[in-house]
């Protein structure tokens, strides 16, 4: 069995990921995404494939399936916990792309046509195209993150997004032995501190905030970050509210609690959370101790509107827990001390901290996951710095192939 593949996007980049491979006659396509940047970024048109397969549901790996599955007439598999995350973030892009004016690659119609196309599978099931028969496994990252092994004289492993380290929220994922590896390189040269020190850490300096009398804004991804702080905080003994779009993920989360790693311990958290759902309890929260809120980045969602309340207060802070991308509002706080409200660039006087949360395994999980699955060939993607990780593991005697977008490549 050999395979001939191609990068529509998230090859050597990270976000809008697209994997096109054919294999015994068949076309798969394994994820198909946007980056939400501004303005977004869209893969490579994809052509007639026979199916296409979801790792999990972030928007840079899901967003473009209503576009395909207006166009041609075949299955999306994934998990059901995939599937509702990834249909309410693509109706949402939908609702952005009118708010913001960009020109929509699909509409609210062709999302619900997506809706129907779904094929679930749960971790350890086979699923078959043409005479090729794929397994799955847990991918860890977040709920539902699935990794796919293409079964035949010789085996391949798609990870997408991996996670080794068992977080709150999830297990992390396990090598499994294959020929070919077509692993993500997002923290390719770079490792995250120590999981348990950070979150000590962490709590540590909420409570220095809060024992000072200022208010905690958490700026968080809805998608599996906010969960995992909430999971954090849920102990804690602080008063923590929740805004934003993280609500209606946690009520999908209860209801698929296999995909978490303890559905009991979510629940309490999830029941120990106050949530905002009206304008009087948005000024409530503010005067609680901890608010969790959408966007993680600050480029919309309800955190700035939280922000903008404290940034003139010293005793309070915004703890950022999730990756800036570059041009976002997240990372021009970070960079230059300032942030843009309704295009109005303003200081702000509050503490800000960073802590490193992330869902994706670092360059020396990387190493040992790879190590784990002892390929004979390695293609790396989504990842924009993988030739650190590539040389070392060309230096462990791995073959390792960096195809660029667009470019032909063969396994």
């Amino acid at each position: 069995m050999h395979i001939d593949g191609m990068f529509l996007g998230g090859g050597n980049e990270v976000g809008r990921l697209g994997v096109l491979l054919q294999v015994d006659g068949s076309k798969i396509l394994f994820d198909y995404g946007i980056t939400a940047s501004d303005p977004p970024k869209y893969p490579m048109p994809s052509p007639p494939i026979d199916m296409m397969l979801l790792t999990h549901s972030h928007l840079d790996h899901s967003g473009m399936i209503p576009w395909l599955t207006s166009r041609y007439d075949m299955p999306v598999v994934s998990t059901a916990v995939s599937r509702e995350v990834g249909l309410m973030l693509m109706q949402d892009s939908v609702k952005i792309a009118e708010a913001e004016g960009y020109p929509q690659p699909y509409n609210s119609n062709d999302v619900r046509v997506a809706a129907h196309r779904f094929d679930e599978i749960r971790f350890g099931d086979t699923v078959s195209v043409g005479k090729m028969r794929i397994a799955t496994h847990s991918a860890g990252h977040i709920p539902g993150a699935t990794m796919y092994e293409m079964q035949g004289k010789r085996s391949t492993l798609l990870t997408g997004d991996i996670h080794t380290l068992d977080t709150r929220l999830v297990t992390g994922a396990k090598p499994v032995k294959c020929d070919n590896l077509i692993m993500e390189s997002t923290y390719s040269g770079r490792n995250h501190p120590n999981r348990q020190k950070v979150e000590d850490s962490f709590i540590k300096k909420i409570e220095e905030i809060t024992n000072r009398g200022g208010t905690v804004v958490i700026p968080s991804f809805a998608v599996g970050r906010t969960q995992e702080i909430l999971l954090i905080l849920r102990d804690s003994g602080l008063e923590f509210w929740l805004d934003g779009m993280g609500k209606t993920v946690n009520k999908i989360y209860l209801r698929f609690p296999e995909y978490v790693r303890s559905g009991k311990k979510l629940r309490q958290a999830i029941l120990r959370t106050h949530e905002v759902r009206n304008m009087h309890a948005r000024t409530r929260a503010l005067g609680g101790d901890v608010i969790v809120t959408t966007s993680g980045m600050l480029d919309g969602g309800p955190a700035l509107s939280y922000i903008d309340s404290i940034r003139n207060d010293p005793k309070s802070a915004i703890l950022l827990t999730g990756y800036q991308v570059e041009g976002s509002n997240g990372s021009k706080l970070l960079e230059t001390g300032m942030l843009e409200f309704q295009g109005v660039n303003e200081k702000i006087n509050c503490e800000v901290m960073k802590f490193d949360f992330s869902a994706h395994a670092g360059h020396d999980d990387l190493m040992a996951f790879a190590k784990g699955c002892s390929p004979q060939k390695i293609v790396l993607m989504h990842g924009d710095n993988r030739e650190i990780l590539a040389g070392d593991l060309r230096a462990q005697g791995f073959e390792v192939m960096l195809p660029m977008n667009g470019e032909k490549w063969t396994i």
